[in-house]
């Protein structure tokens, strides 16, 4: 039976405002579901334990090493720093390459490896549905030929997430426990020691996801700051107008200008050792380390920071300290640590082309000694090749030997001679010059106990993420949809249960 023009009328009017009142709260979920980038965050992976035994064990009798500021955990997982990609909210779709790599080898004839595989730059991808892999550089040698070959972004495994949801994430999203599967192209990539399908380790990855309210603070920060990093170049025309002003004695304060630089801006990066780190919290010491005094963990080595000091261009000399400390703690027997062991205020030392790294040493080593020593020598390194450029004077990777104080100094851990982590430091000879930025691993994993609760953590990774709060929008939007039906039943029904009185009424 055909609406009366009255009530069709009235309804057109109601579907128009529920229409407006979804447009409108549509706006901000769209304005929430624009596609943000990922700034830090870290991916754990031991790649295939049983890959990484044979590589180091009798038959290949190799090793791996770590390129670009790429850490370890625990002894047999690999971390990779620094997530940059894409995000977006409203599909899920999320692409987060990580810095850093592994090199490994074995297999060593005539001081040629025969097993040389590289792999870094991984990158995590999901797509809209949950399907996700996760894809690589790699470098590998043909066992059957000799020769290398190169691909870039390589899938190396196939990622399970198990139905899980990722839209709608915000702040930090963490994946745990996904497993991995080689694909064909990741068989290639290791030398078809392992068949496409063969099961890798799962890995487990934490990104940071910023919201697009806090992105402007940053951007508004440089302009701030801006003028404080331009102070120094107004500033220091006018501290040398002075000394230019006197003819005489220009010639002679000009040589002595530079013949001792100071500064007091620079960072010192050092890991102490691998297998130290790996020591401590691993399953015999069963330890933890602890930062202070503005140290900071870099993933793979430990930051110092500020420093002080001074460089004399002429002859190379350098000495430079370090703030902070690092205190490694295990062996608990009770309430105490047999080990308990401080470093702290680190500094280095530069002349006639060698370099010495000190600290303070103190608190107790595996051997039962305590010391308390200050400024000990704890490497010497090669200083030869360091030179000032663009406003820092800069040392990258430098190896660095332990002397037979630091062997000391350490309880004999290791013995004089051994190499150590390589030794990074940058000092600003320009204020306005830029030290080197710290590997970024994210905030810290959000843990998720109920949705891991809900899932078998031997056959589905487990998911956290923070989101924002408030009802979502495809949930308000559904709403009001349901209520906008229920509406317009509503109309037609109290008009048919009005119709149907009226005969009754009269």
């Amino acid at each position: 039976m055909p609406l009366p023009s009255r009530l069709r009328r009235l309804a057109a009017r109601l579907v128009a405002a529920i229409a407006a009142l979804l447009v409108v709260a549509a706006l901000p979920g769209q304005a929430a579901a624009a596609e943000g980038r990922v700034s830090g965050g870290r991916l754990d992976w031991g790649i295939r334990q049983s890959f990484l035994t044979y590589v180091t064990g009798p038959i290949a009798k190799g090793s791996w090493g770590l390129t670009g500021g790429a850490a370890t955990v625990g002894g047999s997982t690999f971390r990779f720093h620094s997530a940059q990609g894409s995000y977006d909210p409203a599909t899920g779709a999320l692409s987060a390459s990580f810095s850093g790599g592994v090199r490994f080898t074995g297999h060593r004839e005539n001081g040629v490896d025969a097993l040389d595989l590289s792999i870094g730059r991984l990158t995590f991808r999901a797509v809209q549905g949950g399907a996700a892999g996760l894809y690589a550089d790699v470098s590998s040698k043909s066992k059957e030929t000799g020769q290398v070959s190169s691909v870039s972004q390589a899938r190396l495994a196939d990622l399970a997430l198990s139905g899980l949801d990722l839209r709608g994430a915000a702040g930090t999203l963490t994946l745990s426990s996904v497993p991995a599967t080689l694909t064909d192209a990741g068989a290639r990539a290791f030398g078809n020691f392992y068949t496409a399908g063969t099961a890798l380790d799962p890995l487990t990855l934490s990104v940071n996801l910023p919201a697009s309210a806090p992105s402007a603070t940053p951007s508004a920060a440089p302009t701030s700051a801006a003028p404080a990093s331009a102070a120094p170049t107004t500033a220091a025309p006018t501290t040398a107008a002075p000394a230019d002003a006197p003819v005489p004695p220009a010639p002679t304060a000009a040589p002595q200008e530079p013949a001792r630089t100071e500064f007091t801006a620079g960072v010192l990066d050092w890991g102490v050792r691998r297998t130290f780190r790996d020591y401590v919290t691993g399953s015999i010491a069963k330890g933890r380390w602890e930062l202070g005094g503005g140290s900071a963990d870099g993933g793979a080595f430990f930051r110092w920071a500020p420093a002080r000091g001074g460089y004399d261009p002429a002859t190379g000399a350098l000495t430079a300290a370090f703030g902070g400390s690092v205190r490694f703690t295990g062996l608990q027997d009770g309430g105490a640590y047999g080990l308990d062991l401080t470093l702290g205020n680190p500094g280095v030392r530069v002349a006639d082309g060698r370099g010495h790294l000190t600290a303070d040493v103190s608190g107790r080593t595996p051997d039962g000694s305590s010391q308390q020593l200050d400024a000990v020598e704890l490497g010497e390194f090669d200083a030869s090749g360091l030179k000032p450029e663009g406003g820092l004077l800069k040392a990258s990777e430098l190896p660095l030997k332990l002397t037979e104080a630091g062997a000391r100094a350490l309880g004999r851990l290791y013995p004089a001679g051994t190499e150590m982590d390589p030794l990074s430091f940058a000092v600003a000879l320009d204020p306005a010059a830029a030290l080197p930025p710290l590997p970024d691993i994210g905030s810290a994993p959000a843990t998720a106990p109920a949705p891991s609760a809900s899932t078998s953590p031997a056959a589905a990774p487990a998911a956290a993420a923070s989101t924002s709060g408030g009802v979502p929008p495809v949930a308000l939007v559904g709403g009001l949809l349901v209520a906008a039906l229920a509406a317009t039943g509503g109309v037609l029904a109290w008009r048919r249960r009005d119709k149907s009185a009226t005969p009754e009424a009269s």
